[in-house]
């Protein structure tokens, strides 16, 4: 018996069981069977079986002596190699490169573990043996850390040589993190943006492309000023990557008139920004008649100069929508506090608060709670106490509501009116990074270390974590809950809110692709992939000296499909 497969022109090729036998001289052919309905594997099993061979389960022959997670590193080894992070951190192959190289792996794989937990975690994928470091302990990765601070600098300077061009936008934002323990000279306090009120930190400040991609990161002491900041990144820029004629952009508490007045003297010559006042200087200039409302009435924008800002362009922006929001915002907190004033005036008329020291102490919970205190207007004696709304307070700002005025030192022929709101603007891709490396994917936080090199050394490798996760979320965007549609940025009206393309709110409201698979976030695809794993195989029969060879499982559609595209990344 032999299998036929007989070509159909209009259809899929039919599979037929046949017996040949002869009649007289001439050879005969007998269907037995139509196999045409099987999968070509089953056929070709039966075809194998024909020829005289034993077929047996995979799992009688071979054992799997030991599995590994794979899909996830394969990814992030894949994104690594594509961006030529290895070339970045040093020009010839060496050990330390290679540790450097699995850290910044491990704090995008598993952010949460110490050194040593990731030298005991790594080891249940296939991060270590593909780096080549399976034998590294802590103390290894510790010798990394001092390493790879120790090449900031070289490492730093290609990614300007990279991503910076001159006259060029830099974006550069400050943040910080808070500390445990006590020992490290960088942690003092100072202004907390995460909210914890006590305790010590360390700030840390990022230069990035227009895109968003990191450049370059400087540590602070926790105590240091965001302005105070500023001047040492103008410096690195000119002196340590050679770019003299940058446009610096930043928020306008980081490029305050002190640091602009610094940036006009002939050391900093070259250096633009763009900022945005703030809100007393817009109701300075709203106030003085230079801020006509009544031009909001046909455009949301428009520019101006004014005596007080040589040398710069003013755009002055009306959002209506954000007016709105803040208007609602403002009376719900008014409303609030108004409440809590009403039970500390019923605990003195009813003599169970006495003392005006004890009332003000009391007021002072209140009126700081929703920190609107600036909008009443109190009277305290030791048995009196009223309060009022300050209406004129209320109307003064209220004409601000939705008014932002963003200034730049760039002429118009280099940086139009709407491309310099959508500059400022810009300052969300460092707020991205901000979010990506403090929060649920790269995790700052808890800084374990205590020594202060070893604090900077792992800020720089979150630095270098972000920019690998930043290519793969750009290339993922297809299949994350991001837009695609990026160049709109570029077109829309520049002052409206953003908004979401149909597409990506297609994919939010739905949770599916266009193909009926599943939109995923960066760490759930991360998950998915997660399913790849690599089995360390030998003969059933085999000794435990005989070696054992590799399968890994084959990837699903969609898995295939996110592959391919970081192998689509350019650096």
């Amino acid at each position: 018996m032999h299998i036929d497969i007989v070509p159909n022109r209009s259809s899929r090729p039919a599979v037929l069981l046949r017996h040949s036998f002869r009649e007289g001289k001439k050879v005969r052919k007998k269907t037995i069977a139509n196999l045409s309905d099987l999968p070509m594997d089953q056929v070709e099993a039966i075809r194998r079986v024909l020829r005289g061979e034993k077929l047996a389960p995979v799992t009688k022959l071979f054992a799997i002596t030991k599995s590994r997670l794979h899909g996830h590193v394969r990814a992030v080894l894949t994104t690594m190699r594509r961006v030529r992070l290895d070339r970045l951190i040093a020009s010839r192959p060496s050990r330390e490169r290679d540790l450097v190289m699995a850290l910044v792996a491990a704090r995008i794989l598993e952010p949460e573990a110490s050194k040593l937990e990731t030298t005991r975690w790594w080891h249940s994928t296939t991060l270590p043996e593909e780096m080549g470091v399976a034998d590294a302990d802590e103390e290894d990765l510790y010798a990394a850390m001092d390493w790879v601070l120790a090449h900031q600098p070289f490492i730093e300077r290609k990614l300007a040589q990279r991503h910076l061009h001159d006259t060029g936008l830099v974006l550069y934002d400050l943040t910080s993190s808070y500390f445990e323990g006590h020992t490290c000279p960088l942690a003092q306090l100072g202004h907390n943006r995460d909210g914890k009120k006590g305790k010590l930190q360390v700030n840390y400040g990022v230069l990035t492309d227009i895109r968003g991609r990191p450049v370059s990161v400087s540590v602070f002491e926790g105590s240091t000023g965001d302005p105070k900041t500023l001047l040492p990144q103008v410096r690195k820029l000119q002196e340590e990557f050679g770019i003299r004629h940058v446009a610096l952009v930043g928020d306008r508490g980081m490029i305050s008139n002190k640091q602009i007045a610094s940036l006009e003297e002939d050391l900093y010559a070259g250096v633009h920004w763009v900022t945005a006042l703030r809100s007393k200087a817009i109701g300075d200039l709203l106030e003085a008649g230079a801020i006509q409302l009544g031009l909001f009435d046909e455009r949301n924008l428009f520019e101006l100069t004014h005596p007080d800002y040589p040398g710069e362009r003013l755009v002055v922006c009306r959002n209506p929508e954000l007016a709105r929001l803040r208007g609602e915002t403002r009376r719900d907190l008014i409303e609030a506090t108004e409440r809590e004033l009403r039970k500390v005036l019923g605990m003195v008329e009813r003599g169970r608060l006495h003392g005006a020291d004890k009332i003000g102490v009391r007021l002072g919970k209140v009126v700081n709670k929703y920190k609107v205190a600036k909008h009443f207007l109190l009277e305290i004696r030791d048995d009196h106490f009223s309060y009022c709304i300050d209406e004129e307070r209320v109307a003064e700002e209220t004409a601000l509501d939705g008014i932002y005025v963003v200034r730049t030192s760039l002429p118009a022929e280099v940086l139009g009116t709407e491309d310099a709101v959508r500059s400022y603007k810009l300052l969300a891709q460092v707020e991205r990074a901000f979010r990506t490396m403090k929060g649920i994917d790269l995790k700052v936080r808890p800084i374990r270390h205590h020594v202060e090199d070893r604090v900077r050394a792992h800020i720089f490798l979150c630095m270098l974590a972000y920019y690998v996760q930043w290519h793969m979320m750009e290339a993922w965007r297809p299949l994350l809950f991001a837009d695609e549609d990026q160049e709109a940025k570029h077109t829309r009206d520049p002052v409206a809110p953003a908004r979401r393309s149909d597409a990506a709110l297609a994919k939010v409201h739905s949770h599916r692709l266009a193909d009926g698979s599943q939109v995923h976030s960066f760490h759930s695809l991360l998950g998915s992939l997660q399913s790849i794993v690599r089995n360390a195989c030998r003969r059933r029969e085999a000794g435990e000296d005989e070696p054992t060879f590799d399968i890994d499982t084959d990837p699903d559609a969609h898995q295939s499909r996110a592959f391919q595209l970081l192998e689509g990344i350019t650096a």
